[in-house]
């Protein structure tokens, strides 16, 4: 689960470093006007989008083969039996 987590805080703040790393190449990152309201907006959108399609995409990962039926891990007469698909 913190992995899960941890990719998405990711996700999100990867156009918030790209756009502090253009700054920072470009010299102008003395300058607190360039985290204005705008390019903030812009960013917080960005990574929302990423956030969104890597849930996305790992909803597509995780999925089962089609046509079979997940059976979850339990246990069956004191064995402890994996889950799997049937």
């Amino acid at each position: 689960m913190l992995r899960i987590v941890l990719t998405h805080l990711f996700l999100f703040l990867l156009p918030f470093f790209c756009y502090a790393l253009w700054l920072w190449l470009s010299k102008r990152g003395g300058h607190p006007d360039r985290w204005s309201k705008g390019p903030i907006a812009w960013l917080t959108l960005a990574g929302l989008v990423l956030v969104i399609a890597g849930l996305a995409g790992m909803a597509m990962l995780e999925r089962g083969p089609q046509g079979m039926d997940f059976t979850p891990s339990g246990m069956q007469d004191g064995v402890f039996v994996p889950g799997r698909f049937e």
